[in-house]
């Protein structure tokens, strides 16, 4: 009986795996939407090189460095992970190529363009430190971004294109509250920000309109309280109130949480002044969540579901003065099997499983009839 019962658990874990994996193999969704080009902002979430070109700090920055890379690329391409990001998932969902940054000469962008960051901030760098928050690699917030993107558009014919793209504003804003924590900024302080930090995003979303965008999608956060270096940073031995099931800081997912409500809204009051763009929201935080609550079937260890796997020291593999790409810190052996890659960024897995939950959400708002 008990090897009946073992069995049949096996066939159910492997139906399970086959559904998650397989249900749209090939299939390249996104494809009936008839995308000409993809266009990117953001941060590090979505940067396929930005920073690493911008400048010498950016090139010294640890994503220009092995290990990141090494499970696609075999060598570093300034994307913060072991390999491909969920851009380059909804690139491929498309039928398009993956997006050269806007930074790297000679690049073809006849497909779009990827504006994003590393480190980039919603809000511009000068009103954060206005505010008391450093913003460490890079001026290119999303104003900046915009500019990039403007300059783009007047110096090509691409009125075409624009009409059949999809712009994605984002993630964005992460980093602005990033900072801010880890700069001793308190949730409430940081609660402060977000009223600004929406209405930058609702700007960036007008002006993409303005630029004759019809499909628009506007990611909220992740659940920060899952994050390695949150984790690390603000441990505490409150465990019974401070920590959710999945071992994350309650604090500051509800601080997520907070954010994206508020970002729906504004989404919201976008969508009723513009009727004839598809205004899409797309929900980072219960995707995540999801990665945690089904960590066994989609082939995650749930014993290490808040570790970094390439890091080093303490509970969570993480370290932020030996930063993964630092000398003598390593990846895991199987990145496959964890969903965090650097205690801040995620791992190839993870972004993929992300990207493929997204795309089967957000494809019914686009508006694509095939």
């Amino acid at each position: 009986m008990a090897r009946i019962k073992k069995d049949f658990q096996i066939v159910l874990i492997s139906a399970f795996l086959f559904l998650v994996f397989c249900s749209s193999c090939g299939a390249q969704l996104l494809g009936m939407c008839k995308f000409d080009s993809i266009y990117q902002l953001g941060d590090s979430i979505a940067d396929t090189g930005n920073l690493i070109i911008e400048s010498s700090l950016g090139a010294a920055t640890p994503c220009s460095r092995l290990p990141y890379g090494e499970t696609y690329f075999n060598h570093p391409t300034g994307r913060c992970s072991n390999g491909l990001l969920m851009i380059d998932y909804v690139a491929w969902e498309a039928r398009l190529p993956y997006l050269n940054p806007y930074l790297k000469n000679g690049s073809d962008f006849s497909h779009g363009v990827n504006f994003a960051v590393t480190g980039a901030t919603a809000l511009p760098t000068s009103v954060l430190a206005a505010r008391g928050v450093i913003t460490p690699f890079t001026n290119s917030s999303l104003d900046v971004q915009l500019d990039w993107m403007s300059s783009f558009f007047n110096a090509t014919d691409h009125a075409e294109e624009v009409k059949d793209a999809l712009f994605l504003v984002g993630e964005i804003g992460g980093n602005d509250f990033n900072n801010a924590f880890l700069q001793g900024k308190t949730i409430e302080e940081a609660k402060s920000f977000v009223p600004d930090v929406v209405q930058a995003i609702s700007h960036a979303v007008k002006r993409v309109i303005q630029y004759g965008a019809q499909r628009v999608v506007v990611p909220g956060n992740f659940p920060i309280g899952c994050l390695p270096i949150y984790l690390t940073a603000f441990e505490t031995n409150n465990s019974t109130s401070a920590y959710d099931e999945f071992n994350c800081l309650k604090d500051f997912n509800d601080f997520a949480e907070y954010f994206n409500e508020r970002l729906q809204q504004a989404i919201e009051d976008l969508r009723n002044e513009n009727p004839d763009t598809a205004i899409v929201y797309v929900d980072y935080y219960t995707a995540f969540k999801w990665l945690f609550s089904d960590a066994f079937f989609l082939g995650f260890d749930p014993g290490s579901l808040v570790k970094a796997c390439c890091g080093v020291g303490g509970e969570y593999n993480f370290d932020g003065a030996r930063f993964c790409g630092s000398p003598g810190v390593q990846a895991c052996p199987d990145p496959d099997r964890l969903v965090s890659w650097d205690g801040i960024h995620l791992t190839q897995k993870a972004y993929t499983l992300i990207a493929r939950r997204i795309i089967h959400d957000i494809l019914p708002h686009l508006h694509c009839y095939a």
